[in-house]
């Protein structure tokens, strides 16, 4: 068998997205965003550029923040991601969500779910980021729509508030 058919053949991918487990049947090549999109409804997931330059995309893979127009699922078996739909609890929007809302940091709303992944993954690790680290924090994703500063406002915001519900 040659390695284009190898790689080309459908198979069951099993691993888990906000907490439930799933396992599609897909190439193994495939794109995790279009996974996630396509084969699970999970459309706040956003695609860009689709050569992982601008941050639409980002999800959380065990808790680090990747681009996933760049990962092949067959990468995600057996690990956790989160995404944008998983944030949200109890009907309630996560205090990142919130701060984007409150702050006006969400525009067109293309980025704003990789924003928002991105601000959660940096709030994980420095839950009082200074204005520097939000700015690298954020340095992956990009914005058409707006001069960054209501966003990197909502992330300070956030911080102060987001407590345990930033962890990945």
């Amino acid at each position: 068998m040659s390695e284009s058919t190898a790689t080309s053949e459908v198979r069951t991918v099993r691993f888990t997205v906000n907490g439930r487990e799933v396992a599609p049947r897909v190439r193994p090549l495939a794109r995790l965003l279009d996974v996630l999109r396509e084969e699970l409804g999970l459309t706040g997931t956003k695609e860009g550029c689709g050569e992982g330059e601008c941050g639409a995309c980002s999800v959380l893979l065990d808790g680090e923040l990747v681009n996933s127009c760049l990962v092949p699922v067959a990468q995600v078996a057996g690990t956790k991601v989160r995404t944008i739909e998983g944030l949200a609890k109890d009907g309630g929007l996560h205090p990142v969500q919130r701060a984007f809302v409150e702050h006006g940091g969400a525009q067109c709303g293309i980025c704003t779910p990789g924003m928002v992944m991105a601000a959660v993954a940096l709030l994980a690790q420095h839950p009082q980021p200074s204005e520097e680290e939000i700015r690298t924090g954020l340095a992956g994703n990009l914005c058409r729509c707006t001069g960054y500063m209501k966003i990197f406002d909502a992330v300070a915001a956030a911080a102060g508030s987001a407590g345990s519900e930033a962890e990945p």
